[in-house]
């Protein structure tokens, strides 16, 4: 698979965009903002605690107090404030909200005003705040260091059972006591001195973060995770990617210095891009971005996808569109499906989705065709970093799907709502308003019994309405009231804003 790293800094904005083929399947922002959490270690403060939740709030000073579950609780390593703290196994990321069995409930483990030491599992997202762990995890380029959990793990990516087993003697015979590790995908292949050297990597990256706990009073970070740079080249990077495109100098010095320290033979593969067009125009990043933003996603045969978020799933479309085939119903119905999953993957990936999604397939009879359809889900997905969960295609051409999600979504990163639609994506129609006017103006007419005259100030759209084609409306409405109904634009009006008043103002 043919794939490029292009990164784009402008002022204190950086983005990083992953190409497949040359197409954008990721994109990372960082605006300077700190925005990005997960993964930093930070000495919290308990606030308070929720027995019928089995949780409690957790400042580690961010603006909204941090969520920590009882599942994410390991209460016997660190000693903070004389009761027994953590920073234990990374076990399940997606914490329950239930004591594990022959676990104590969380009111017998934590009590407010302790300290404890926690890792940031998921960025706040939306009102909610941000998602934390005692389950500390440190990642480095092939390896994933868990200070306090006696286990060594190793991908399910890395299939030859030959490899699994000379990687997992590797990590087993140099492992500090006590102490885990997962190997990840892009270890396969690598050198005992490689491997050897990111563990000692990642075990002095911990015992930083154990000198400083004497030193700091909570609410303190302890860890930062690198910058959406070096993230993502440690995370992407592997033997698929043919070159990193960096535009910024300084930004490119410090990843070439990164790569040149994991992985010195790759060094070459850095580029400086020194162009007089915006390195994401000439990569065509950019129409990609736009593209990925929209609420309509056309597929190369004339289907497309319709994205709609809700507040509780995420719902995706598939409609034939343009498409009409060449042969038969199923045969057309197969081939959009199909097309329409692997651009589903896509999306996913680029813009982030997670939680529950469900996906409308257009309707196939056969079950072969259903099952080919699901069999390709399946396959597309295997590129997805995040966890997902699926489940086989309903009676009713229904995908249900969840993916994990542990930061905003793209279009919530880059977009705001409306604030004409407050993000509905509708406003109230000028007829439906220009009834709702009439409706109030006999309500005021009913309390303003000496008035001459009934004032409305409104859009020139609905005043035009009202002078228009609902002039008769206007009329009977004096009619019935008696009074004179004086209608007034007001330009800088929202569009569903009105109001109605007995006498002139200004």
């Amino acid at each position: 698979m043919s794939a490029e790293i292009i990164t784009n800094t402008t002022a204190r904005e950086t983005r990083v965009a992953l190409l497949e083929h040359g197409r954008l399947v990721e994109l990372h922002v960082d605006r300077g903002d700190g925005r990005g959490y997960v993964g930093n270690v930070y000495l919290g403060k308990v606030v308070r605690v929720l027995p019928g939740m089995q949780a409690a709030f957790v400042d580690i000073g961010l603006e909204r107090a941090a969520f920590l579950y009882v599942g994410d609780i390991h209460a016997d390593v660190l000693k903070l404030e004389g009761r027994d703290s953590t920073a234990p196994p990374i076990g399940d990321s997606e914490a329950r909200s239930q004591p594990k069995p022959g676990q104590a409930p969380i009111q017998d483990l934590l009590k407010e005003g302790q300290q404890v030491v926690v890792q940031v599992a998921k960025d706040p997202i939306g009102t909610k705040g941000a998602r934390l762990t005692m389950h500390i995890a440190l990642p480095g380029r092939y390896l994933v260091f868990m200070p306090t959990v006696n286990h060594v793990g190793i991908s399910r990516r890395i299939e030859q059972d030959k490899e699994r087993r000379r990687l997992r003697n590797i990590v087993e015979k140099n492992r500090a006591k006590g102490s885990g590790y997962i190997v990840r995908t892009v270890c396969s292949g690598q050198s005992t001195e490689t491997l050897k050297a990111d563990m000692k990597f990642l075990e002095t990256t911990w015992a930083r973060v154990a000198e400083l706990l004497p030193k700091k009073k909570a609410p303190a970070l302890l860890h930062a995770e690198y910058d959406v740079v070096l993230r993502a080249v440690r995370d992407l990077f592997d033997e698929d990617v043919e070159r990193i495109v960096v535009d910024d100098k300084k930004v490119f010095d410090t990843v070439r210095d990164f790569i040149a320290g994991v992985l010195p033979s790759a060094v070459d593969r850095v580029h400086h891009y020194r162009g007089n067009e915006p390195v994401f125009d000439t990569y065509g990043v950019e129409t990609e971005i736009g593209r990925a933003l929209g609420r309509k996603v056309w597929l190369k045969s004339g289907g497309y996808l319709v994205i709609d978020q809700t507040e509780a799933l995420m719902a995706i479309d598939v409609n034939s569109g343009k498409f009409v085939g060449s042969s038969s119903l199923e045969d057309t119905t197969l081939r959009i499906n199909l097309e329409a999953v692997d651009e589903v993957v896509n999306q996913l990936r680029l813009r982030n989705m997670g939680g529950i999604i469900i996906i409308d397939l257009i309707d196939m009879d056969r079950e072969q065709n259903r099952d080919q359809v699901y069999r390709r889900l399946e396959e597309a997905l295997r590129k997805d970093r995040a966890r997902t969960n699926v489940l086989r295609i309903s009676d009713l051409g229904l995908v249900e799907m969840t993916r994990k999600r542990v930061q905003e979504g793209l279009d919530r990163y880059l977009r705001e709502d409306c604030p004409v639609c407050s993000g509905t994506g509708y406003v109230r129609s000028k007829s439906t308003l220009a009834f709702d006017i009439l409706r109030e103006v006999k309500r005021e007419a009913s309390r303003a019994n000496g008035a001459e005259a009934i004032y409305v100030n409104t859009t020139p759209a609905i005043a035009d309405l009202l002078y228009g084609s609902r002039y008769q409306d206007l009329e009977t409405t004096e009619r019935d009231i008696g009074k004179r109904i004086v209608v007034r634009a007001m330009g800088h009006y929202h569009p569903e804003q009105y109001e109605v008043y007995v006498s002139a103002r200004g």
